[in-house]
């Protein structure tokens, strides 16, 4: 799921320029580019969690493969018939495109809450790692219901790594990208042979024994709650919807030729959400059938989620690289781009040290294993946070006219705060997440209700706040 560092990539391979213009037609890419690029960044650090996390809600069989199955495919037509749609009209980078909706003080506002969860995400894959570098050490693993750091092994190690990581990605992203493209087809084998190992050490010889590995589902681990098939299908659908319809890709499909590019997110879709997450839930089946496992839950806790030990379990020490490549090429770019989000911020901080500022800010979240460990509740969240902003861009692109609001509204009237786009995110983030707090609602239920209010209230709001001005 690792989609954060394919913005710098294919910006790389423009140059890294058109930050504030239209991109050229001599510099647009055929869907090909976006293919490897998608299938590679989404089979990632997180998918190993989040496979195994599934399992510890008692998921049925039809509930999570069939479920997997339609939210992706939702996820995947949100990618090509909004984002790229829009992307191949505009051509702009979504920071730019907002900064005309918005105006740059909310710009700056929206790159503040974008930092912060980026190095979030990254501390949880800090976490990832630290259970794959832990293992020659005789570390003990993060519980599946633990919050704070388990011993002074497991803080040294996270320490080690976050410094290392973050001293990487200050020094610029070249390197970085390149190396995540070397290592993406190494992680991608590694989930796809674990799977099939695990389903050697399961014992399935047929399809009916691999259905049966969840079959009708069971009672959520200590700590979890219930998941159906509707929890499945819409979590599936908005994990990466910052990424959609938050609209955060639209930097990455400006370089797209032609809208029908956006079929291409299929291959990250289904390759690392489809796959990994299943290939992944497979090595948590095998440890969970273990004596320690089942001691555990017969005492009432639920065992551990640890990437690097279920990993080496399977494939032995190659595992255990698999696991720390994974969670380095994900914390790392995210690292980068927070440290992007926090420099819009401070802009007369140099990059080295505003990269620095995030990485720590990850290293101190990854001493935390609760970031990881409900990495399902952290996505929804993140994606619930950021993706109605992206219904401000998408009501006004395909809105505008019927509602007859000026579209760039503050670029063209010169303002700085644009007041309807902050009432419009406020009172839909504000009432929903109230309603599934108040009513215990799952969160990635209301992601979609809060999303379509935003893009409607934006619109109201816009009617009735803007002025008419004349344009040439």
């Amino acid at each position: 799921m690792s989609q954060f560092n394919i913005e710098e990539e294919i910006e790389d391979i423009a140059g890294g320029e058109f930050e504030r213009t239209p991109v050229p037609q001599s510099k647009l890419k055929s869907w090909k580019s976006f293919l490897g690029m998608y299938a590679g960044e989404h089979a990632a650090g997180t998918e190993f969690v989040i496979g195994p996390l599934f399992l510890t809600t008692g998921v049925s069989a039809f509930d999570l493969i069939i479920g997997l199955l339609l939210g992706n495919l939702m996820a995947v037509l949100s990618w090509r018939f909004l984002t790229s749609e829009i992307a191949v009209k505009r051509r702009l980078t979504l920071y730019y495109q907002l900064e005309k909706i918005c105006g740059t003080k909310l710009v700056v506002a929206y790159n503040l809450a974008n930092g912060v969860l980026f190095c979030f995400l990254a501390g949880a894959m800090i976490t990832v790692s630290a259970t794959a570098v832990g293992i020659p050490f005789d570390m003990e693993m993060p519980k599946l219901t633990d919050t704070m750091p388990n011993g002074a092994t497991w803080i040294i190690i996270v320490l080690i790594i976050g410094a290392v990581i973050s001293l990487i990605a200050s020094k610029g992203y070249d390197m970085v990208s390149k190396a995540a493209n070397w290592m993406s087809p190494f992680i991608v084998l590694a989930f796809l042979v674990c799977g099939i190992i695990a389903l050697q050490q399961l014992g399935v010889g047929s399809f009916s024994d691999f259905w049966n590995i969840w079959g009708e589902g069971s009672e959520p681990f200590p700590g979890q709650i219930k998941y159906t098939f509707w929890h499945v299908f819409f979590w599936s659908w908005f994990a990466n919807a910052a990424m959609h319809i938050g609209m955060s890709d639209l930097s990455v499909f400006r370089f797209a030729k032609k809208a029908s590019s956006g079929w291409a997110t299929a291959a990250g879709m289904y390759v690392g959400h489809y796959m990994a997450w299943i290939a992944a839930a497979l090595l948590y089946a095998v440890y969970v059938q273990s004596p320690e496992a089942q001691a555990l839950l017969q005492q009432g806790e639920a065992p551990t989620v640890a990437p690097g030990p279920l990993a080496y379990n399977a494939i032995g020490v190659f595992g255990i690289i698999a696991v720390v490549l994974a969670g380095w090429t994900t914390a790392n770019p995210t690292i980068y781009r927070a440290g992007l989000a926090f420099q819009a911020i401070m802009p007369k901080t140099s990059t080295f040290w505003v990269t620095i500022l995030a990485g720590s800010i990850a290293t101190i979240a990854g001493l935390f294993p609760a970031f990881a460990m409900k990495l399902l509740d952290f996505v929804a969240l993140y994606g619930f946070i950021l993706a109605p902003i992206g219904a401000i861009i998408v009501f006004e692109h395909f809105f505008h006219k019927q509602s007859g609001i000026i579209t760039d509204y503050a670029e063209k009237v010169n303002l700085q705060f644009n007041k309807s786009v902050l009432f419009a995110w406020a009172i839909s983030f504000g009432l929903f997440y109230f309603i599934s707090i108040q009513f215990d609602v799952f969160l990635s239920f209301v992601t979609l209700p809060a999303w379509l209010l935003c893009g409607m209230l934006f619109l109201v709001f816009s009617k009735y706040s803007q002025k008419k001005i004349e344009y040439v």
